[in-house]
């Protein structure tokens, strides 16, 4: 066993693990931060796919960690800056409609008909108050059930205060519509097909469901929720997400927090039924009096831990975890700005959104459930060139785009799929974006399983566990396992895998952090 000894040895340099480091720091532990790559950032960090071209990996917007974690890691002052903020959403249908819908509260796409145009304020209005209930659960770790403990009283009372809160109403509205289908919701208050698309995407993106698939409203509001005071705002870093895990880790280092990169974990290291350090690949042992992993669960349980230290009723339950991811990634370096049908010649700003109704979003998840690519894939694309002109050579662009649906596990195999699918996908640009394929210099497909060997998350799925009732709040990721602690002592989780998901948000490196401390004192 080495002589180096910690506080606290965090597994991986993702944003929810720096995060977890920085407070764990800035309250007098010593950190040693642990990543495997040859930079920090992990799924969330900027890369050069293309000779001179550059762009967030997986997740290309920020719009979910709250300002609170921002300011007390004084992130600003550690270089984050936003290229663009309050970016508008641009749905567009293939014969050129455009439906354009801003960030600011309060206002209707001014496209709608006067029906939908007054139905919208309503509905925004409303699921905003229900979001606004919900967001302090994010924020704290979950109460256990069936426990004595004062601490998961008081916030079992918390919770039921918070929804008493929002009136009959609404309490009785929150009720009803928590499980539902985000179909039968946009059906109930929408005549337009582009604009219950647009937000219907909004309840699917990243995951296992389309439109039809009972909860998706849940993961609607979990989305809204996460958002912060501005909810449904979008932003983009300078630099793309990258520079916020660069400006998360100089803000750990700050704190006293070291890091190490290169340095992947082999082994959690348990001794007398308690985490007591990791091994590295290189042979390395280190100390520490306590382990956080930031890695999904499936690789710290099985991989890192391994199933000899777990009990028969949790493994079995671990392998029924739902983590095959759904999304893929696509990066395309243009040669010149892509012209999209309605939007005119300039290269457009904010988010676009293929997804031009409910019908078009539950057919291309239709051909998933049986290992099929989507014969017509609904996207969301940025070109984050157009704010930040510096992630391309001088006069070119890049594209970024998330791709629904592309499952884990393709019956044909991704190596002959892979350029099937990419091909697909460059048709349904081509349809929005007349000439955009012969401006491609080059493209890049990630789909999950690629996701998976790059970014070492085991089934490729963002949320590192499907978002889904079952899977969420106390019992994320399962029985056994919330709180962020793992059923051996002094193994804590910190990433996606736990409260409350995933999603660029840090949140739950920084609950799991108060959790740590709060147990320690």
């Amino acid at each position: 066993m080495s002589d180096s000894r910690y506080d606290c040895i965090v597994i991986g340099a993702g944003h929810n693990g720096l995060t977890c480091a920085a407070y764990l720091a800035r309250a007098g532990r010593s950190v040693l931060v642990l990543e495997a790559g040859e930079s920090v950032g992990g799924a969330a960090r900027t890369r050069e796919f293309a000779p001179g071209f550059h762009v967030s990996a997986c997740a290309h917007l920020l719009h979910l960690m709250p300002p609170s974690l921002a300011r007390e890691l004084a992130l600003p002052r550690h270089g984050l800056r936003m290229a663009a903020e309050r970016m508008p959403t641009v749905a567009l249908a293939p014969a050129g409609e455009v439906l354009r819908i801003d960030a600011e509260a309060g206002r209707s796409p001014r496209e709608l008909s006067s029906s939908d145009a007054d139905s919208y304020l309503r509905y925004h209005a409303r699921l905003q108050r229900l979001a606004r209930a919900l967001r302090p659960i994010l924020e704290s770790a979950p109460p256990r059930l069936g426990t004595t403990d004062w601490r998961d009283r008081l916030a079992l009372l918390r919770l039921a205060a918070r929804v008493r809160l929002l009136g009959r109403t609404d309490m009785r509205e929150l009720l009803r519509i928590g499980g539902m289908c985000v179909q039968d919701l946009l059906d109930e208050h929408f005549e337009s097909e582009l604009l219950k698309g647009a937000l219907a995407l909004d309840a699917v993106l990243g995951t296992n469901s389309g439109p039809r698939s009972p909860g998706t409203v849940f993961t609607l509001l979990y989305r809204m929720a996460a958002g912060g005071a501005a909810g449904d705002s979008l932003s983009q870093p300078t630099g793309g997400l990258g520079s916020l895990c660069d400006a998360l880790a100089r803000a750990a280092g700050e704190a006293g927090a070291a890091i190490r990169r290169e340095a992947p974990v082999k082994r959690v290291l348990v001794r007398d039924d308690r985490a007591v350090g990791v091994t590295l690949e290189s042979g390395e042992h280190l100390q520490a009096a306590c382990v956080i992993s930031s890695a999904d669960p499936r690789t710290t349980f099985l991989g890192l831990l391994g199933a000899e230290h777990l009990d028969a009723g949790f493994v079995r339950r671990l392998a029924h975890l739902r983590t095959q991811g759904m999304a893929a990634k696509l990066h395309l370096a243009l040669d010149r700005a892509p012209s999209f049908r309605g939007l005119g010649p300039q290269a457009p700003a904010g988010r676009l959104v293929l997804a031009p109704s409910l019908a078009a979003i539950e057919r291309a998840f239709s051909h998933a459930k049986y290992e099929e690519f989507s014969a017509a894939p609904v996207l969301e694309i940025v070109l984050p060139t157009v704010a930040d002109p510096a992630l391309a050579p001088p006069g070119k662009h890049v594209l970024s785009a998330v791709v629904q649906y592309a499952p884990y596990r393709l019956a044909s195999g991704w190596e002959s799929g892979r350029q099937r699918f990419l091909d697909v996908i460059l048709a349904t640009l081509e349809t929005h974006a007349p000439g955009l394929r012969e401006s491609v210099l080059a493209a890049e497909l990630l789909t999950p399983a690629d996701i998976e060997a790059q970014f070492r998350i085991s089934g490729g799925h963002w949320h590192h566990t499907e978002l889904a009732l079952d899977q969420f709040f106390m019992v994320r990721p399962l029985a056994g396992a919330a709180q962020y602690r793992a059923p051996v002592a002094g193994l804590y989780l910190c990433g996606a895998g736990c409260h409350p998901g995933g999603g660029v948000m840090g949140i739950a490196g920084r609950n799991a952090a108060r959790q740590i401390l709060r147990e320690a004192a």
